[in-house]
């Protein structure tokens, strides 16, 4: 299994429209188009940030291979739909990791 973690730090100004929109929007648009198995929201806690608040946003998917279709086929348009909305208002990197039990 292959988790696809996407870490985001938006500024306190458009948190609670970005965390609304994230878990109505964002993340089911995500999940329909089939590449993944689950998804978990998860929200840093430690260290405190006076700046904003910092996310995990965590999808878990089945191989490499849906996660390579997904960067291919569906990123790009949900990914610009974050940056046309939140602009200059958040940070975001990502990164794939493989889950080792």
């Amino acid at each position: 299994m292959i988790l696809y973690n996407v870490t985001i730090k938006v500024e306190h100004s458009i948190h609670s429209d970005w965390l609304n929109w994230m878990q109505t929007k964002h993340i089911p648009d995500v999940m329909e188009t089939g590449m993944f198995l689950s998804h978990r929201l998860a929200r840093m806690i430690d260290p405190v940030d006076a700046d904003g608040f910092t996310y995990a946003v965590q999808y878990y998917a089945e191989g490499i291979h849906k996660i390579k279709r997904y960067q291919d086929v569906y990123a790009p348009k949900l990914q610009q739909e974050h940056t046309n909305r939140y602009k200059d208002k958040f940070v975001a990197f990502r990164t794939l990791l493989k889950i080792v039990e």
